[in-house]
């Protein structure tokens, strides 16, 4: 198999999200922001100005809950969909959310740039070398001693191993709408090289809506 088709393999969950994205049904259940994020939001408004990213936006639950907090706010998704409904949840509430179209292995941003980014359930959708890459993006755009906050797949979740392995700890299986793109997993200490810039203020492991759906839910700060 040729580089280039296993890179076409290996980066394309933007296209199953932005077909998502496209309808009521899709959105539904990605409208509420979720518990963890909505209690870091607190925190940080005790803390003076926010400048934060909502990388991998979706539709916007996230973003919008940053700007109703008073937060300078930037959205970035590759999918076009999801951009489109949150300009107009945005517009519609009166907020003002800066939207990017942009991979999340290439942040439009400068270095230095942001006092918080959220990566909520996307920077495992890739190959290692992909997350890795998304990995030093987030800290290339953070200030020295900033938040992140994000999630990653972990190798407790039940469908680790199932379907095809088309790069190291990245499965795929054709046929199922919701894993027929790249979902990469890790344990702990593999999280925590990926990692290697930040100093990790907390690590749990979680189960989402279905049994056996474990995901490794984090804070850290970009290394002074």
């Amino acid at each position: 198999m040729s580089d280039a088709h296993m890179m076409n393999r290996t980066d394309t969950a933007h296209l199953a999200w932005n077909h998502r994205w496209q309808s009521e049904e899709g959105r539904a259940d990605w409208l509420q922001p979720h518990e963890d994020v909505s209690a870091l939001i607190e925190k940080l408004q005790q803390k003076g100005p926010v400048k934060a990213l909502d990388l991998g936006c979706g539709v916007g639950r996230h973003a919008l809950a940053f700007a109703r907090a008073g937060f300078e706010t930037h959205a970035m998704d590759l999918s076009e969909a999801g951009l489109s409904e949150l300009r107009k949840s945005a517009a519609a509430d009166g907020l003002s959310v800066g939207t990017h179209l942009a991979p999340m292995t290439e942040l439009p941003f400068e270095d230095n740039s942001f006092d918080y980014v959220l990566s909520f359930n996307v920077i495992y959708h890739g190959d290692p070398a992909i997350v890795r890459k998304a990995v030093s993006e987030i800290g290339r755009v953070l200030k020295s001693g900033a938040i992140y906050q994000g999630t990653m797949l972990s190798k407790r979740n039940s469908n680790f191993g199932i379907g095809e392995e088309i790069a190291p700890d990245t499965w795929v299986r054709d046929g199922d709408d919701d894993k027929d793109h790249p979902h990469f997993y890790c344990s702990a200490a593999e999280l925590v090289d990926l990692f290697e810039g930040f100093d990790l203020c907390s690590l749990h492991d979680r189960e989402h809506r279905k049994p056996g759906s474990w995901h490794w839910h984090m804070t850290a700060e970009r290394k002074r």
